[in-house]
């Protein structure tokens, strides 16, 4: 078997030319194991997906009766019972009036999606100016052309330009690297969520459809919000008669101990884009919620929103998904992140003891470790030591070491960990025990 003709995901080939790609061919509850019977930690949950762990029966057992009895069928003006089924379900756990489902295939295209029925909404309720995008510096939305606009990373985007026009950048929620207000959480989350404010009045609000952001921010290596922070924001779209998207493909179903990060952080967005952990990444799934306002438009006459993805709301992943959810309430999964996020932070948190650990920060399952050369002043490392730090020695050495996690440079050198909701105690000593080990080493090339 050869790797020759496989084009990895945001994979350098050139890492490859003179070694065997990893290669993992079964998991088990929070390990995967490789072709060579090496077993590691999962501290990333695949790619923040496999909520419930491994090699759960009951999924697949669902997807093999969905199939037997209805493999695929179209939701493009018919429907299927599980689509159905799985639709009420999401809207029942949705916060406030978020109940149209409208289902995709994967995160980038619920963005996509959310961002084509604000354009279509208000040009169906007389505003058709109002079609640009405000979202945050450094964070990811997605690879598709109008999610990738909305991403906030040059580095991924330079190559596809020209971009969809009217996607606007402004502050993200850093705290650790706060601009302004750096002793002060709480003037720091108003100061940055009134930079969006300005930014939507810099356009002109009568441009303006939407505000899309994460509940914690992945990309930079988990940003929570700072105090009063999406209150304010919330605020400020109103206000402006903008829409406020909740982007949680990687925060809804569990992540943060709730089925959605507004739900934790005490937000009511219009729109909520969620994919990953529906399924428990058993099988691909994506999902735009959206409010009854801004469904009404299209329920009169001849009106139709002209979108539409072969394989949304597709009846296997729904059965799989269905299955998914049905584990997380009879685990109480949910009460399992909870009664144990603050034990998976404090046993993080103990690394800061090393040198190279700047800041350990996140919420629930989600945590980012950032690494810097100088604990003091927060010096962080340059281009050429980021990729000798993370690419030439970190992602390989902690592979090897027997953890599974992300190594990343998308703003600031971190370490970032998202692990499956069953894992306990256990497993976060696993976890920083390697982290510790690696991290040691790593502080000696400084």
């Amino acid at each position: 078997m050869t790797t020759d003709n496989l084009w990895m995901h945001f994979t350098r080939r050139s890492s490859y030319a003179n070694a065997p790609v990893p290669t993992i061919v079964r998991g088990e509850g929070a390990y995967i194991y490789d072709d060579q019977g090496r077993r590691y930690l999962d501290g990333l949950a695949g790619l923040f997906a496999v909520q419930i762990g491994h090699g759960r029966q009951e999924l697949a057992e669902a997807a093999a009766k969905q199939s037997a009895e209805l493999a695929y069928f179209p939701i493009w003006s018919y429907a299927h019972p599980t689509a159905l089924r799985l639709a009420d379900k999401i809207a029942s756990l949705a916060p406030g009036d978020l109940n149209q489902v409208f289902f995709t295939t994967s995160g980038s295209e619920a963005v996509e999606t959310a961002w084509k029925l604000a354009r279509a909404y208000y040009k169906k309720t007389g505003r058709p100016t109002k079609h640009k995008v405000v979202s945050r510096y450094i964070a990811y939305h997605g690879t598709s052309m109008g999610a990738l606009s909305i991403t906030g990373l040059p580095g991924i985007k330079s190559d596809f330009e020209p971009l969809v026009p009217g996607a606007i950048k402004a502050a993200n929620a850093n705290f650790y690297r706060a601009p302004v207000h750096a002793d002060d959480p709480e003037a720091f989350g108003r100061w940055a969520a009134e930079e969006i404010g300005r930014a939507i009045e810099r356009e002109g609000a009568d441009t303006v459809a939407a505000v899309f952001v994460e509940p914690v921010q992945n990309s930079g290596g988990c940003y929570p919000p700072p105090p009063g922070y999406f209150a304010r924001l919330r605020e400020i779209c109103d206000e402006h008669d903008v829409l406020l998207v909740s982007d949680e493909v990687i925060c809804a179903f569990g992540r943060l101990g709730e089925y959605f990060g507004a739900t934790r952080y005490g937000y009511q967005p219009d729109i909520i884009t969620c994919a990953k952990g529906m399924t428990s990444g058993y099988a691909p799934l994506g999902a735009m919620i959206a409010s009854d306002r801004l469904a009404e438009p299209f329920l009169k006459g001849d009106a139709t929103f002209y979108h539409g993805i072969t394989f949304g709301g597709h009846p296997v992943s729904s059965a799989v998904a269905l299955a998914n959810l049905e584990i997380f309430e009879r685990e109480d999964v949910l009460g399992h992140v909870r009664r144990n996020e603050g034990a998976f932070r404090s046993t993080l948190e103990r690394l800061t003891d090393l040198p190279i650990v700047g800041e350990v920060r996140g919420d629930g399952y989600f945590y980012g470790i950032e690494l810097v050369k100088d604990k003091v002043t927060r010096e962080t490392f340059d281009d050429d030591e980021s990729e000798r730090l993370l690419r030439g020695f970190l992602s390989k050495a902690l592979f090897d070491a027997g953890l599974y996690c992300r190594a990343d440079d998308r703003g600031d050198p971190v370490i970032q960990l998202s692990p499956p909701l069953i894992c306990d105690q256990t497993h976060f000593d696993e976890i920083e025990g390697i982290l510790r080990a690696v991290l040691t080493e790593a502080g000696t090339m400084i």
